[in-house]
């Protein structure tokens, strides 16, 4: 008997158990036949998830491989990740999440029948990655301390995190970080059939008390000095693909989810599902979280000078819109895509402002009846004067891309804008900066007079070297400089530049072609570019398609340029498409 299962497109996801039921002579028996799986199907016009671009469903849900994107919105860098859905075993624990979930919908109209919606099912994922409290799959680190855990970016795909959750009882996963939270909830939706992605926003704000501006405080050192808000470098979230039936959409559109919990004035919580065109055009009422996702990708940045009476100064300097480059890996490509304009409509057009005076008036529910020109007031009376309002034009311009080892070069730019002398005394520091914009140690300091005749432009070099910063930097590769002027000289003058430091490179060579069953080699070689020992090296290798389980190889201490190889033999376990990745560590970073 050939049996075909045609499951509705309104059918609940998960595993199903076939039994078939037999009368004979009078007697009844059941047989089971097997088990099966109904997924969502983005191949399936009637599904809620259907995606009809034959390359996008191959990019959004059939490929294995990713890259996440990451630095400061000037010097973007990228490592690959192993998103690994088709893995044995990823599906049933993919299960598992949405049945230690099911908790998030109990007692509400949804209770059980949830799990046909991709809506819900992407609100329960998106609760179960970080937000769960005793059962989420990942933590992220206190006060950046993880001595307790894994490092939070010696990962290298969603995989060993799924298993080692699933394996450990489902307890939480030390640690994780924005990128990787977003990388296994990506993994988790093309498991269940829903295309999603990984997007990377820069210069992206945390701020608890005003939903719409972020403020970083500066002392007259230009040291950056802890406050309630934070300026994320970078921040990783997920897209998923899908017809929002809750909002009356017939087709599908991407919506934006976020499972990093953020802090949000009402406590902690992630975001989403929110339909990324109802950011762009302020309808903030319309959807889950919509407030909070405008202003991450709308707030407006405010810089401070304390001094030490307590009192705040604005400083003159030249500020940047806060969400101002958003980019996801662009489909059947190794590059990235730009999708800044899915969010936000071109900066200082008329539909941008609209969208914005839309969205203030349902933040700010006093303003609800403002005129738009009584909202701009407002909004420029919060704003930074610009550095030209002084007579000055300055930038910081790196003069080279620095890797770890070597000095930082700089060049700084000043320009008198006015017929007159200008003299100025600038303080000058570094100091290093987390990607969710925590200010660490400053570690270099310098004080400098400068004349500047009129209408002169003057270049003044910069050096930071590597004894200076090395010591500081560990695992976080970007440090911040600051210039600020003396306010006893006159206006508060200001300009920084965000520093990323690049990472030695390792380089993986295949010594021959892989192929199903048939025993490889590869090359994994490491170069120590510092002027001393690094201590405590350890190569972590993951093989998708390659080997099952995650390699650790133990190098001990590398001497200054000494270079280690290591030979790896594996036998490739399943057709594909094959990657392996390569993490160095050391007791540097």
């Amino acid at each position: 008997i050939n049996i075909s299962v045609f499951p509705p497109s309104n059918a609940c996801i998960g595993r199903y158990i076939l039994n078939m039921q037999i009368t004979s002579c009078g007697h009844t028996y059941q047989r089971c036949l097997g088990d099966f799986y109904v997924l969502f199907n983005p191949w399936c016009a009637d599904d809620p998830v259907y995606m009809d671009n034959q390359a996008h469903r191959e990019e959004y849900v059939l490929n294995e491989h990713g890259i996440l994107y990451e630095g400061v919105h000037k010097h973007i860098t990228s490592r690959p990740w192993h998103f690994g859905q088709f893995e044995d075993g990823i599906l049933d624990i993919c299960l598992k999440i949405l049945d230690m979930g099911a908790s998030y919908h109990h007692g509400s109209d949804r209770d059980r029948c949830w799990r046909n919606d991709p809506v819900h099912v992407s609100m329960v994922v998106n609760h179960m990655i970080s937000s769960h409290t005793t059962n989420s799959i990942m933590k992220i680190p206190e006060n950046n301390d993880y001595l307790k855990g894994t490092k939070p970016f010696s990962w290298n795909g969603s995989v060993p995190i799924l298993q080692q959750w699933y394996n450990g009882r489902c307890r939480p996963v030390r640690y994780g970080y924005c990128g990787s939270l977003a990388s296994v909830m990506c993994t988790v939706m093309r498991c269940l059939g829903i295309p999603s992605r990984v997007v990377t926003n820069f210069c992206f704000p945390c701020s608890i008390e005003n939903p719409l501006g972020i403020n970083e405080i500066f002392d007259c050192t230009g040291k950056n000095l802890c406050s309630k808000d934070k300026l994320w470098r970078y921040h990783c979230w997920n897209e998923s693909w899908m017809a929002r039936r809750d909002l009356n959409q017939c087709c599908g559109d991407w919506q934006c989810l976020d499972p990093t919990p953020l802090e949000t004035g009402r406590g902690s919580a992630c975001s989403g599902p929110t339909w990324v065109r109802s950011i762009r055009e302020g309808e903030l009422d319309l959807d889950y979280d919509g407030h909070h996702m405008f202003s991450r990708v709308n707030s407006n940045y405010v810089g401070w000078l304390s001094q030490n009476n307590a009192k705040k100064t604005k400083f003159f300097c030249d500020t940047w819109p806060c969400g101002q480059h958003l980019i996801t890996k662009s489909v059947g490509s190794e590059q990235f895509e730009d999708i800044t304009g899915s969010y936000k409509y071109e900066l200082g057009s008329v539909k941008n402002k609209e969208a914005y005076y839309r969205a203030y008036r349902r933040i700010h529910p006093g303003y609800c009846n403002a005129s738009n020109c009584h909202i701009e007031r407002e909004l420029s009376s919060l704003k930074n004067p610009f550095l030209s309002d002084s007579g000055i034009n300055m930038r910081l311009k790196m003069a080279n891309c620095p890797m770890y080892g070597e000095d930082v070069q700089l060049h700084w730019l000043l320009e008198n804008l006015r017929g007159e002398n200008k003299n100025l005394k600038f303080n000058l520091c570094a100091q290093i900066i987390t990607y969710s914009g925590c200010p660490m140690d400053q570690f270099w300091k310098d004080s400098v007079n400068i004349t500047l005749g009129p209408r002169e432009v003057k270049k003044i070099p910069l050096c930071i070297s590597y004894s200076q910063y090395g010591p500081y930097l560990c695992d976080h590769n970007i440090m911040k400089v600051v210039a600020v002027s003396d306010p006893e000289c006159g206006e508060a003058l200001m300009v920084s530049r965000d520093i990323v430091i690049n990472r030695p490179p390792v380089i993986v060579k295949l010594l021959s072609q892989p192929r199903l069953k048939v025993p490889c080699t590869a090359e994994i070689s490491f170069c120590n570019p510092l002027q001393e020992d690094m201590k405590n090296c350890v190569m972590t290798l993951e093989g998708c398609g390659l080997f099952k389980e995650p390699m650790t190889i133990d190098l001990g201490t590398l001497a200054s340029n000494q270079q280690a190889r290591t030979i790896v033999e594996f036998t490739p376990y399943r057709l594909g498409s094959h990657r392996l990745l390569a993490n160095f560590g050391c007791h540097k970073f």
